[in-house]
């Protein structure tokens, strides 16, 4: 009877290290690739939020900018360019013709007419030639020069500012004698 029962015993003893070895070997080969898929699953939820959170910022920076031009849009009243033969800045000069002078008078008497709070910005332009500095430079003693003829005409000064584009904003070409002439220009914008 112990034979039977030692055989049993070999046969319980047998399986229960089978199962052993199988739980073994799930521990060693499958725990491992089941906490790479559970990684994996996190950096794709992970991503998942990223990727949300990137289109509501993006949803909403379109919203401000929309918003932005719109705003702008209103802003804007009407602007004056003194670009006419008479009126153009003569190669590296800043001075105000006549003909330049008489305009920025019926332009500043109908800014006073309108009667409005305005702001007003005055764009100082030049042709190609010549280095950048020496551009930019004369461009912002253009613009001055009309700021300064506005304030003694009786413009607020708070109520003005200037900008030198130089020769980054042609309106002609550059390479003919009259499209430089274009490009020697101030053009005064005027903004609620």
């Amino acid at each position: 009877m112990k034979t039977p029962m030692m055989a049993g015993a070999a046969l319980v003893g047998a399986l229960w290290l089978g199962g052993c070895a199988t739980e073994d070997y799930v521990n060693q080969h499958v725990a491992p690739v089941q906490a790479q898929v559970t990684d994996i699953q996190g950096q794709q939820q992970a991503q998942g939020t990223r990727i949300d959170q990137l289109d509501q910022t993006s949803k909403e920076a379109l919203e401000r900018a929309t918003a932005a031009g719109k705003l702008a849009e209103g802003k804007f009243l009407y602007a004056m360019v003194l670009t006419d033969d008479s009126v153009k800045f003569p190669t590296d000069s800043s001075q105000l013709s006549d003909e330049a002078q008489t305009r920025l008078a019926d332009f500043i008497a109908k800014l006073k007419a309108d009667n409005k709070n305005v702001y007003v910005e005055i764009q100082g332009h030049t042709d190609a030639r010549g280095s950048d500095n020496t551009n930019m430079k004369l461009g912002e003693e253009r613009a001055e020069a009309v700021r300064l003829f506005m304030y003694r005409q009786g413009v607020p000064l708070n109520r003005m500012a200037t900008i030198s584009y130089g020769a980054t904003a042609p309106v002609a070409p550059n390479d003919t004698r009259e499209g430089r002439a274009q490009n020697r220009r101030v053009v005064v914008v005027v903004m609620a």
